[in-house]
């Protein structure tokens, strides 16, 4: 074997067998996984992350197109090769333009064989320490305690007008234009950035370099999976989908940079995400904050109670059941207009992906695993002085 092969094998042997040993460690000790997530996750971050961030597009959206493009390849290859083979031999004979055939064949197999391997070794790696990880760090304790607390009903429903009470006051701050629509004229990015950072005393891990989260070309097909962003570890990017309504954008953007700074679980991205938008000065990312949670608790509620119980609380205005929308019926049209797959057909495939992906990492909740950001918020506001304001029936800020 000569140097070059034995390089080659040693590489792809020594990534899988560092991605075993960092995935056993993970899996076996969750101290061993907080000190990766505080210590040398953010290096990957600040160094990495600077790099796709000078560009202005999502280059995991554009590896996640070349990934597609290559296994498209992989597929016609090896069917027209089968093919042209199958045909050689009915034939009974073997024509002249078979060997060159063979030798194009060849060469490309040769090429395929070499390369696969190395990129699936490449890709255990960087997804083992950018994602699977992180999976196994300690949950997030918003009081200081062990065990999350167990809350009754009418916290619940105190909580839920809290926060339909808010919407509604703020449906009426945030600027509109002519048509009644919400505007922004800030920069989103920046304040989302600016939004995370303020939390950063009192969550460590959220200080830091920040990446520019990033909008998706392919925004309309994110709509079809009814996905609002993606944080992409290959790329250590913080994607959003840019055809959703504008007020889920600021909410969105802060969940996942909350991603990039290790909170990998849904519901803690989403109970920081609700933090950093309510905390902000900007009205816009205050009332995209709330609604980001409004339909999880207003759900919960719901789920708990009769309807009549239901209908005595106090009622979500149509000013933000409007701007609560994921897409609006101009969107959807465009989207279903151009969609090269069925919308139904798509979403099945994403909602299976992703809480595959969730409970092969160990969340056993898999999608459910979002809404568990009602209890995390539950705990922020009874063990904080200021939720005597719920209790009291005063939900003025």
């Amino acid at each position: 074997m000569n140097k070059g092969k034995r390089a080659y094998y040693t590489t792809i042997a020594s990534l899988i067998l560092f991605s075993v040993f960092l995935n056993m460690a993970a899996w076996r000790s969750a101290a061993f996984s907080d000190f990766y997530v505080s210590n040398i996750f953010p290096v990957i971050t600040g160094l990495y992350g600077r790099i796709t961030s000078l560009f202005g597009f999502s280059v995991g959206e554009v590896m996640l197109v070349i990934l597609v493009a290559f296994i498209a390849f992989v597929v016609v290859f090896i069917a027209v090769h089968t093919a042209i083979l199958a045909y050689e031999k009915s034939a009974g004979k073997l024509g002249p333009n078979f060997f060159k055939t063979k030798r194009v064949f060849d060469f490309i197999s040769g090429k395929l064989y070499r390369i696969t391997p190395l990129v699936m070794a490449v890709v255990v790696t960087v997804m083992s320490l950018n994602c699977f990880v992180l999976y196994h760090t300690t949950k997030l304790s918003v009081y200081d305690s062990q065990f999350t607390r167990r809350y009754d009903l009418q916290q619940l429903a105190d909580l839920r007008d809290f926060i339909v009470t808010q919407c509604n006051d703020l449906s009426k701050k945030v600027p509109h234009d002519e048509f009644g629509n919400i505007i922004y004229e800030g920069n989103m990015e920046e304040t989302a950035i600016r939004a995370m950072q303020n939390l950063s005393r009192e969550y460590p891990r959220l200080g830091g370099y920040y990446v520019t989260p990033k909008p998706l070309y392919y925004s309309d097909f994110m709509c079809q999976q009814y996905m609002q962003g993606y944080y992409f570890p290959f790329s250590m990017e913080a994607n959003y989908n840019d055809s959703m309504s504008i007020m889920n954008k600021p909410f969105t953007m802060c969940h996942e940079l909350a991603h990039t700074h290790g909170y990998i679980y849904e519901d803690e991205a989403n109970f920081f995400g609700f933090l950093a938008c309510i905390r902000s000065d900007d009205v816009v990312f205050k009332y995209s904050g709330y609604l980001g949670v409004l339909n999880y608790i207003n759900n919960d509620f719901y789920r708990a109670v009769s309807k009549e119980e239901y209908n005595s609380h106090v009622k979500i205005s149509d000013r933000v059941k409007y701007d609560n929308q994921f897409v609006t019926k101009e969107a959807w049209k465009r989207v279903e207009s151009h969609a090269v797959i069925k919308t139904e057909t798509v979403k099945k495939a994403a909602d299976m992906f992703i809480d595959t992906n969730l409970k092969v990492n160990g969340v056993l909740t898999g999608k459910v695993s979002y809404t568990h950001v009602v209890a995390l918020i539950l705990d922020y506001y009874y063990n904080e002085p200021e939720y005597a304001i719920i209790i009291s029936g005063d939900n003025t800020l």
